[in-house]
């Protein structure tokens, strides 16, 4: 069973039903909810999503939505080692260098992101959610 890290964006899609998007992402889930792979999340992109869904949806809604996506992911912790990895990288923006840490410091195989151009230099795969399900 593969060992995903997903981005940020594709939570988001999934979770405002981003008309472009929200298929892709509903169907990675999918197969997180039929025990096909495994999610694993960033504490931070729970953060992260927390407070842009709280941007288009009441707080009770964007708790309960979250209660349920917290079902279908690990969610990983940021510690000190996934920082400074992040800081003293080449990433330039320090979130995509959090993700990028998180994921090797839990030797996950792969990302997901639909960001592919900010993780020019990892050293895994970086795929788009199509990408990955059409594999």
């Amino acid at each position: 069973m593969k060992n995903l890290l997903i981005d940020t964006n594709i939570i988001i899609d999934l979770l405002a039903k981003r008309k472009d998007f929200y298929q892709e992402a509903q169907e990675l889930f999918t197969l997180a909810d039929e025990n096909e792979v495994n999610l694993y999340i960033s504490s931070l992109t729970f953060a992260n999503t927390h407070y842009v869904l709280s941007k288009e949806l009441n707080a009770d809604e964007v708790r309960k939505a979250l209660i349920k996506f917290k079902l279908l992911v690990e969610i990983l912790p940021l510690d000190d080692r996934i920082l400074e990895l992040a800081l003293s990288s080449d990433f330039k923006d320090f979130e995509d260098g959090i993700q990028y840490y998180t994921a090797l410091e839990n030797k996950l195989e792969i990302i997901i992101t639909r960001n592919k151009k900010d993780f020019k230099t990892a050293k895994l795969p970086v795929l788009t959610a199509k990408e990955y399900l059409n594999r």
